[in-house]
């Protein structure tokens, strides 16, 4: 016999038990009635209540697709390879991988780098050399490292994410840009090298009519680590397309520092409205190189490219001192927290054709020396980076890469403000997850891996440094399977006219 009490909880389980089962029987029929009467969703109107579970799998296909179904080398942007190669490289892992490469080197477009049957011993070898930006300003930037991180906002990415930026820049030696979101405490706090970026909306430089103001240049200007400014043409992932930061993403915080309402989405123009051609622009660069007595250059993705030969044949006219002090080359797949899709799958020549075209005029009319340029799109690990040099740039900006190093997952809910590993989202219960002070070691190791492997590669082609690498040093790889070297190949044919004409103009 069992005692009594045992009695009384089977019954007590036993009426809980039956009562879940009316309560679930409720709720399903509660969702057959939703579902049935809505117009919305043919899905569910169709197939009630079991028609949910297409939503629920296709939320979960990304997950399940990034953790058990998709190959090394399948995913997009980046591929599980390289997310896992930054991942161990900021850990201090050295970037080292067993058995062999899941990289198919017969692919059309690949880089093959042409090692030297002498490669420099390793006393022979150098590390990089500053470069100087801007020798006609006041104050020129003698920039310490070529590797640097790209510009992304204080309200695009959240507070500890750019105060460990900020902490593994210093650490590193690297620039950060600020992107276009306005100059933050969480920048200037470890004191690292700046790059200001001025954006079509003039966030943190803005006068009251949201123009541009001289007394707020001066006085970022007057922040002795600001290095350079950069002013915002286009970005890869929206060219045409002004920035856009939800409405859930503007706290007080970023409101005051952009000088914007608060709680109100905040889209940017699509350009700046000062001007609208190439006089007007050397002439806005010149005008902030004046207030700030720093250097300046801009920023664009290149579509066509007519107006950069125009830029070239305007500079040569009013001498070397009115060019702009760097250009900065965005990748037609480069990324952002939140863009439209048509913008971000169509518009815009990726960084591996629009670099060597830019490099080449810049060639013609000699002044490859005067401006420097800055490639930036996708460049996160050493061979993209190698190829960048060796395709003509002094300077690599990388955004997500950095990202990764800070704990990134590319779980694609940047623009949503749920970012599981606190780096784009400013819920403080998101945000616990990141700690500064390990997140910065991360970045700055990260910086430091990719560096050496470069110099590696750039020691294996027989040459002493990174910016010593030349065309001749690599080979793409063709359609047939074989390479030609980058020296063979024509970046700008006689055929490509049109794309060569300057918008706007006949």
């Amino acid at each position: 016999m069992l005692p009594d009490w045992t009695m009384d909880v089977m019954n007590v389980l036993t009426q809980i038990f039956v009562l879940a089962i009316g309560v679930a029987a409720l709720i399903v029929l509660l969702m057959y009635a939703a579902d049935i009467t809505q117009t919305r969703d043919a899905v569910r109107r169709n197939y009630p209540v079991v028609g949910r579970f297409r939503s629920l799998f296709t939320t979960l296909g990304e997950f399940f697709r990034q953790y058990f179904f998709a190959m090394d080398r399948e995913e997009l942007p980046f591929n599980r390879a390289e997310r896992e190669w930054v991942y161990r490289s900021s850990e201090g892992k050295g970037g080292t991988i067993p058995f062999g490469s899941t990289k198919p080197m017969d692919k059309p477009g690949t880089a093959i780098f042409v090692n030297c049957p002498f490669p420099l011993l390793d006393d022979h070898a150098a590390r990089t050399q500053p470069m100087r930006i801007g020798p006609n300003s006041r104050t020129p930037y003698d920039a310490p490292s070529f590797f640097n991180i790209s510009g992304m906002s204080y309200g695009a990415l959240s507070k500890p994410a750019v105060r460990a930026l900020s902490r593994g820049a210093a650490k590193a030696g690297i620039w950060m840009n600020t992107g276009e979101g306005g100059l933050s405490p969480m920048h200037l706090e470890s004191g690292c090298d700046i790059v200001f970026q001025i954006g079509t909306a003039k966030y943190g430089v803005r006068d009251e009519q949201g123009g541009l103001s001289d007394e707020k240049l001066r006085r970022v200007a007057g922040h002795d680590q600001v290095r350079m400014f950069e002013l915002k043409l286009s970005q890869g992932a929206k060219p045409g397309k002004g920035g856009i930061l939800p409405a859930e993403k503007v706290t007080r915080d970023i409101a005051d520092i952009r000088g914007i309402p608060v709680g109100k989405a905040s889209i940017s123009p699509n350009r700046h409205p000062e001007f609208d051609d190439i006089g007007g622009l050397l002439d806005m660069i010149a005008h902030i190189r004046e207030v700030t007595g720093k250097p300046v250059g801009f920023k664009a993705v290149i579509g066509a490219y007519g107006w950069i030969e125009e830029m070239c044949v305007e500079i040569t006219k009013r001498g070397p001192d009115s060019a702009p002090d760097f250009f900065t080359i965005d990748s037609g797949d480069g990324g952002t927290g939140a863009a439209p899709m048509a913008l971000m799958d169509n518009v815009g020549l990726t960084i591996r054709e629009s670099l060597p075209i830019v490099v080449t005029l810049l060639e013609r009319y000699g002044l490859n020396d005067r401006i420097r340029v800055i490639a930036s799109g996708k460049l996160l690990t050493p061979g993209a980076v190698a190829w960048a040099l060796a395709a003509g740039a002094d300077f690599i900006q990388c955004g997500r890469g950095f990202m990764f190093s800070l704990g990134c997952i590319q779980a694609l809910k940047c623009h949503q403000n749920t970012c599981p590993t606190g780096v784009t989202t400013h819920k403080k219960s998101l945000q616990r997850g990141l700690v500064v002070k390990d997140k910065a070691d991360r970045v700055a190791e990260y910086a430091d891996t990719v560096r050496k492997h470069v110099e590696m590669i750039a020691h294996s082609c027989g040459v002493p440094e990174p910016r010593r690498l030349g065309r001749k040093h690599v080979r793409i790889v063709q359609s047939n399977g074989r390479s030609l070297p980058m020296t063979a190949m024509d970046f700008m044919p006689d055929d490509d006219a049109p794309n060569r004409q300057v918008p706007g103009q006949d």
